[in-house]
């Protein structure tokens, strides 16, 4: 047995969602992304003396949403809570945050093993906050500069237990977190952007054991994969460490994406290095039973219910993974299978044909001209025989991506495509067929079988691909065997 074989990993995630709101969580200054430094701040947000924050409703209503989405209790009386520090890109000298009465407190995550299973990550607590500004260190040789565009955005931040059991599970529970917030229409989760961001605590101890050793908190990992990437390493770091009778320090740390190794920070804080006190210029946000249930009508499908409805219809796991690995590519083949019953065909054409136009054009499903309801009736077209699934990839589909007003059918019999299975038309078309080779059916009587295929090819041509390749089988066998 390695060094490594004996202990396990103790992981629990503590990630920040930047909520898409118009405006700040305290201010109404503007979020948008991109623009100039320091342009979308004001007096609220920097904290000037005598100004005064507000509660953003769309917070409130984006944190009831994920925590019904994620089975959480939610929190009728939500208290703020000043959390105090100084840094140079935190203007107040502190967050608003929530301390002792986060909004959700429990509920969990999903995540799909590799063997089909499934794992609950159980959920501490999700409660609001805003974020601090930006520090920029690579753009000036000697200064670092500050962006407090940043400073107020709304957060939500979503702590796990310390349930996650290695890097891959970390990186299946942040991709199905992304999914599921942007499902939920409360934030893009762009990590690359810095509005989904992850702090991991590891730990390690030896398999067996019910204490938890020493954990180190590793920031500022830019993707889910570095998140993954920094775990492995810190796990690996500390099991060598131990065994070489170290002592793990309960540090701070970063992730060198380039090198791909942690590196210490500061040491750790602790709670009461934050002097958390009461917020005192906003009043607690009263959550209502009435409140809540006006939101969860209002909640989409969830990717995980899904992918079970799919399974269960019949697909596979990747292709139910496939179909509700984006929202709008969910909700897509929702309306196409709401207009047919053939689920499997639906799925093929929407995850090969469709999705290969999309990719090949650069567009997204949003710019897809075909309506769902469009697709359904191409798949329902080619199982009444009307069409060959040939027919239907080389010349009617891309048709439809022309004009997309026009039916199957119409776009069919305007081009003379109609599938022919009329079995006297087909009949003639097999004894031509026939009648063209006689040494190839004399060598096929004689017992060699894979000549069918020639005469299938010619009666093909014969009917300019019309025929219905199941009949003109039928047809062209029985005939030969005469």
């Amino acid at each position: 047995m390695s060094i490594y074989e004996k202990y396990e990993a103790v992981i629990g995630l503590e990630v920040h969602t930047q909520l898409s709101t118009k405006s700040k969580a305290y201010a109404s200054d503007s979020t948008e992304y991109g623009v100039l430094p320091n342009t979308n701040v004001s007096v609220i947000s920097l904290g000037h003396p005598g100004t005064l924050p507000k509660s953003n409703k769309r917070v409130i209503e984006y944190a009831v949403r994920l925590g019904l989405a994620v089975k959480s209790q939610i929190r009728e009386v939500n208290e703020y809570a000043r959390k105090n520090y100084f840094y140079a890109d935190l203007p107040k000298g502190y967050q608003i945050t929530q301390d002792k009465t986060p909004i959700c407190t429990g509920g969990y995550i999903t995540i799909k093993q590799d063997d089909g299973t499934e794992k609950n990550i159980n959920i501490t607590r999700i409660h609001m906050e805003e974020d601090a500004g930006k520090s920029i260190h690579d753009i000036d040789p000697s200064d670092t500069l500050i962006d407090l565009n940043r400073a107020g955005v709304a957060l939500l931040e979503i702590v796990s237990e310390p349930e996650l059991r290695s890097g891959e599970e970390a990186y299946k529970y942040l991709t199905e977190v992304r999914k599921l917030v942007r499902y939920l229409d409360i934030c893009d989760g762009n990590m690359e952007e810095g509005s989904m961001r992850c702090d991991a605590n590891v730990s390690v101890r030896l398999k067996g054991a019910t204490e938890f050793g020493k954990r180190t908190e590793t920031k500022n990992m830019n993707s889910i994969r570095n998140v993954q990437r920094a775990i492995e390493y810190e796990v690996k770091r500390q099991i060598e460490a131990i065994e070489n009778g170290e002592t793990i320090s309960q540090d701070t740390r970063s992730f060198d994406a380039v090198a791909g190794t942690t590196f210490v920070l500061r040491s750790k804080e602790m709670a009461n290095d934050y002097r958390y006190f009461p917020e005192p210029d906003l009043q607690p946000v009263i959550v209502t039973e009435e409140y809540i249930a006006k939101v969860k009508s209002t909640l989409p499908p969830l990717p995980n219910d899904l992918f079970k409805k799919y399974t269960a219809l019949g697909l596979s796991a990747y292709d139910a993974g496939v179909l509700t690995d984006s929202k709008e590519i969910a909700l897509f083949f929702e309306d196409i299978i709401a207009n047919t019953k053939n689920v499997k065909s639906a799925s093929n054409w929407l995850t090969v044909q469709v999705k290969a136009y999309l990719n090949d054009n650069a567009l997204h499903i949003s710019d897809f001209k075909v309506p769902a309801e469009r697709i359904a009736q191409l798949v329902d077209f080619i199982d009444t025989g009307k069409a060959s699934h040939t027919i239907a990839i080389q010349k009617i589909f891309p048709k439809m991506l022309e004009e997309p007003t026009k039916t199957p059918a119409q776009i069919a019999e305007e081009n003379n495509w109609i599938q022919e299975s009329d079995s006297s038309a087909l009949t003639e078309f097999a004894k031509q067929a026939i009648a063209k080779f006689p040494d190839k059916v004399a060598a096929y009587k004689a017992g060699n079988a894979n000549l069918l295929g020639l005469f299938m090819g010619e009666m093909m041509k014969l009917s300019k691909g019309k025929a219905d390749p199941k009949m003109a089988n039928e047809l062209v066998k029985k005939l030969l065997d005469e």
